[in-house]
């Protein structure tokens, strides 16, 4: 059977699909109320405004020095999912330009641009892509410099919403900010909220028991770990699985009903990859 490709047909069309939701965002939501957005996107949309240079060529001109240097120093394979992001992104905006304003109000624009810009950027992030621009910039600096990603965005958008203050006024830059604080919110739901599972810790003398109650009644594997009390200094089993969030109430009630003194420890999980659970690529 021929191996699967990295870049696939399925991974590429979610990374347009997700650049299509960035550009309706743009031309739908906040561009009529002359709000910008985060990044790349949001410079060109303030070059627009000021010097009415269409945004897709923006997108194009700002990127091309980025993608150059981005090649020569991080994975190919991220460079090239991403150009195919930035392109389409400028192709969806340049052909959205015509969109009928969705709402008049100003707050509503700022929020729903948030969430369509969010979910169009979380569906390109969680297919190891991105849309170009201040993402590869971010990731050449933590790679070679040890910067933080998130920093490095924060302070950019931050230059971007006090330059918009500068020119539009302070109403429309805090709304701005909204925008790319809803969008920043939205992009991690995408990427971790819609693939949250649990993970269960339980420290248990009737680890036997524990162990084939949730083999047979959850249908999960479990690992067993080697611990040591500190305090009584006992040699400890420690049973560790990973389930999905509406069997804890189950495995739960399965635990304490084998033993009443277990200790359990839940902690949230996400971008589970394995048997039972999403399959690597």
């Amino acid at each position: 059977m021929a191996r699967k490709t990295t870049l696939s047909v399925k991974r590429i069309f979610l990374v347009l699909l997700g650049s299509l939701f960035m550009a309706i965002s743009v031309n739908g939501f906040l561009i009529p109320h002359k709000l910008l957005s985060s990044g790349v996107t949001g410079i060109s949309i303030l070059f627009n405004y000021l010097l009415d240079i269409p945004i897709s060529l923006m997108i194009l001109i700002l990127n091309i020095p980025i993608f150059i240097v981005g090649y020569k120093l991080i994975n190919r394979e991220f460079i090239i999912i991403s150009f195919i992001g930035m392109i389409s992104l400028s192709i969806f905006i340049s052909l959205t330009d015509n969109l009928p304003i969705f709402v008049d109000d100003v707050l509503l624009a700022t929020i729903f641009g948030g969430v369509l810009s969010g979910l169009g950027a979380g569906i390109v992030f969680t297919n190891r892509g991105s849309t170009g621009g201040m993402d590869i910039i971010a990731v050449i600096l933590r790679k070679y410099f040890s910067i933080n990603i998130g920093n490095t965005l924060f302070i950019i958008n931050a230059l971007i919403v006090l330059i918009s203050s500068f020119f539009f006024g302070i109403k429309l830059a805090l709304y701005t900010m909204i925008s790319i604080y809803i969008n920043t919110i939205v992009v991690d739901k995408v990427q971790e909220g819609l693939d949250r599972k649990k993970a269960i810790l339980v420290i248990t003398n009737k680890y036997d028991e524990v162990t084939y109650a949730i083999m047979n009644q959850i249908h999960r594997g479990v690992t067993l770990l080697e611990g040591k009390g500190g305090f009584t200094k006992d040699s400890k089993k420690i049973i560790f699985c990973t389930i999905a969030p509406f069997q804890l109430a189950k495995i739960r009630e399965i635990i304490l009903k084998n033993d009443q003194n277990a200790f359990i420890t839940v902690l949230d999980a996400a971008e589970v990859v394995g048997k039972g659970f999403k399959n690597k690529e």
